[in-house]
């Protein structure tokens, strides 16, 4: 007796089993059609976004490496690993599971080249034969991790509601019966005496071992219904899929395809509307559901609920009332609820209120931590930076930030100080003057690099000595500057963060008209927001822009700049990376080598550094925003110094300097631990 195909058996002994077959097809594909059209719809309400239609090389190329080669992964090694083995299982057995769904229609189905009997077959048979023993042995381990081990990251505070450990567990039990069906499937065959090429010390192999002296009759029940389970499973899965959070399976390559390409800008107010068309906009930002752009739906839809974002969060590290993770799964549940599969879609209500509070998404430092950390491109501060929009657009505005907001607009930074004492640190401090002469580009002066100094770095007591160390590393360097003096207003690189689109704008353009009439042919910096908005944010500034880091470098390279052996040798330093230097912009080796410039000097790295590096939370108008938290972020990044063995905190942004020195008292550690920016330690070490 031979084993019948499932093609051929008749179930319950009448009805033919391609029957059942093509009505799993029909059905299934209709469901898993008419559960997609309807989640696609939202993504049709949504704003425009035609930002993500450019740069098609780069796109696949980071397609190739982010969804494909999963390189993200492994920055969570254990969880990552485990993934990468099912993403890959999963991708080798596609081509076997599609075959299956036909041979149940056609016994003689076979892939062109993959057949049974062909080359390419036979060594397909083989891969498919471990890469399904592989998902369901890490599958098995992934749900112990999952359900009994539990990480941290995956737990999920009252507030937000249960957790999906449950949905998790239940899924990766799915994705097991899929292999282990597919396995008994041709085990029975095997059994049976059928020639297949089943590898040894597989699922596969071991189930046909198992089965090896049973009956024919038990072998063809085995075999059939194995098939149909199998069938079965594929088309529940399918259809489950767009149900919760392993949507990603489906919508994951989409979102990384289309995922930004471009660091450190922020989108436009509205795509297809330049800034002299802002007037006529009757809102700004998002306010609702629908005001989010296509790509950000997606987003929502692809959040895989792994953690990992709101783990890397300084916000949510500190006890702030923000977990970026949640930020996505309130929003996809929202779309749930108001584009149900059934019946009428709801209203959309204002998200302040309902499902946002406003210091959630004040609490956010647009430090860039949780996009680094995402392994399937979704984006956060984009968001974040429109709900605030939003809310500057009907007038709520955290009461500590109204001061200096309107201090911007009137004088050109948040303190209100006068134009005119932009560049007293320059000109008023005659012992400084007398060693390094700084001109201001005005009345016809010009030259060939602009130091643009930005508002801290001008008006604060303890940051001009920053600028001073600049001025003194670009006149040792031979380098022709000169600053804009009064003409100069505050970058705006958190201004337009915080959602004042039309104070940035004002201010934007002053620095571009000031820019452009000094006639200079480059720009250095040694603030990183100022660095990051002119590089960034300024489209209309096509100028190479440097960080001081980046020039030091280069000049002690070229012999121009020549440094001294350091001063203390019993002193070790540790580097932090500013935010909007190193997330934003990939500057991380350029500082390290400036500090390891000077010969002598011992250097350390903290636990969290390079593109973990933890925010100081300074970052322009957080210096005058007031939020609950738990520890600031400062104080756990001196205490991370401190146990990383360094006593020198080397900043490279005003901010982090502010914070660190601080913390450093906050923390009691006035004795052990001193901060320094990176332009004042070189300076100290110039020849």
């Amino acid at each position: 007796m031979n084993i019948i195909s499932p093609a051929k058996y008749h179930l319950l002994g009448f009805i033919p089993g391609w029957i059942l077959a093509v009505l799993f097809v029909i059905v299934g594909i209709g469901l898993f059609t008419y559960i997609m059209t309807k989640r696609v719809l939202p993504l049709l309400k949504a704003a425009p976004d035609n930002s993500r239609l450019s740069q098609i090389p780069e796109r696949l190329i980071q397609t190739l490496k982010v969804w494909f080669l999963q390189v993200k992964q492994p920055r969570y090694m254990v969880g990552g690993v485990l993934h990468i083995l099912i993403f890959f299982g999963f991708l080798t057995l596609a081509l076997r599971t599609s075959s299956l769904v036909f041979i149940g229609i056609n016994e003689h189905f076979a892939i062109p080249f993959l057949g049974h009997e062909d080359i390419l077959g036979k060594i397909y048979n083989v891969m498919k034969d471990y890469a399904a023993t592989l998902v369901f042995i890490v599958c098995a381990i992934a749900a112990v991790r999952r359900g009994i081990v539990r990480p941290k990251r995956y737990a999920v505070p009252a507030k937000y509601g249960h957790d999906h450990t449950n949905e998790a567990v239940f899924v990766l039990a799915v994705i097991m019966g899929l292999m282990l069906t597919e396995s008994l499937y041709e085990a029975a065959l095997a059994a049976s005496g059928v020639a297949l090429h089943i590898a040894p010390l597989t699922l596969a192999w071991l189930c046909s071992k198992i089965l090896a002296g049973m009956s024919q009759g038990v072998l063809q029940f085995i075999h059939v219904y194995a098939y149909f389970a199998h069938d079965f499973l594929f088309f529940f899965f399918l259809c489950f899929l767009p149900f919760g959070k392993h949507f990603h399976v489906i919508t994951s390559i989409f979102n990384v395809v289309f995922m930004r390409v471009q660091r450190g800008n922020i989108k436009p107010v509205q795509y297809g509307v330049d800034a002299e068309g802002l007037d006529d906009l009757e809102s700004f930002g998002v306010k609702k559901l629908e005001d989010f752009t296509w790509k950000h739906m997606l987003d929502f839809y692809t959040c895989a609920d792994c953690g990992r974002c709101s783990d890397q969060c300084p916000a949510n590290l500190v006890g702030r009332p923000l977990s970026p993770r949640f930020i996505t799964i309130k929003a996809r549940d929202l779309m749930f609820k108001n584009y149900p599969l059934v019946g009428k879609n709801l209203e959309s209500e204002p998200l302040i209120g309902s499902i946002y509070e406003d210091d959630e998404i004040w609490s956010c430092t647009t430090c860039g931590a949780c996009e680094q950390e995402c392994p399937i491109g979704i984006e956060y501060i984009d968001k974040i930076v429109d709900l605030r929009r939003g809310m500057v657009d009907e007038g709520e505005v955290p009461q500590t930030l109204q001061k200096p907001l309107k201090a911007l607009g009137k004088r050109g930074n948040p303190w209100g100080k006068m134009e005119k004492k932009r560049a007293d640190w320059a000109l008023k401090d005659k012992e400084f003057a007398e060693v390094c002469e700084v001109k201001v580009l005005e009345k016809g002066a010009t030259a060939e690099s602009l130091y643009f100094v930005d508002s801290i770095t001008s008006y604060d007591d303890r940051m001009v000595d920053i600028a001073k160390s600049t001025a003194k590393i670009l006149d040792k360097s031979d380098v022709d500057f000169g600053i804009l003096g009064k003409a100069e207003k505050d970058s705006g690189n958190e201004v337009i963060r915080f959602g004042e689109e039309m104070l940035f704008q004002q201010l934007k353009d002053a620095n571009v008209d000031a820019i452009e009439e000094s006639g200079v042919k480059s720009i250095v910096t040694a603030d990183p927001h100022a660095y990051n908005a002119i590089k960034n944010d300024y489209a209309e500034v096509d100028l190479p822009v440097e960080h001081i880091s980046e020039t030091i470098v280069n000049k002690v390279k070229a012999g121009t700049l020549k440094l001294k052996s350091v001063i203390d040798s019993s002193k070790v330093y540790t580097y932090h990376d500013p935010c909007y230097l190193g997330r934003h912009n990939e500057l991380y080796a350029e500082p390290r080598a400036a500090i390891d410039a000077i010969p002598g000097l011992t250097r350390v790295e903290m636990e969290k550094h390079s593109d973990r590096s933890l925010c100081c939370s300074g970052g322009g108008l957080m210096l005058f925003y007031e939020p609950e938290e738990e520890e600031r972020m400062a104080v756990l990044r001196v205490k991370m110094a401190a146990e990383a063995g360094a006593t020198v905190i080397v900043t490279a942004c005003p901010f982090c300097l502010v914070n660190m020195e601080d913390a450093i008292k906050v923390a009691g550690m006035d004795d052990t631990m001193e901060a320094i920016d990176l332009a004042e330690l070189v300076e100290q070490h110039m020849e």
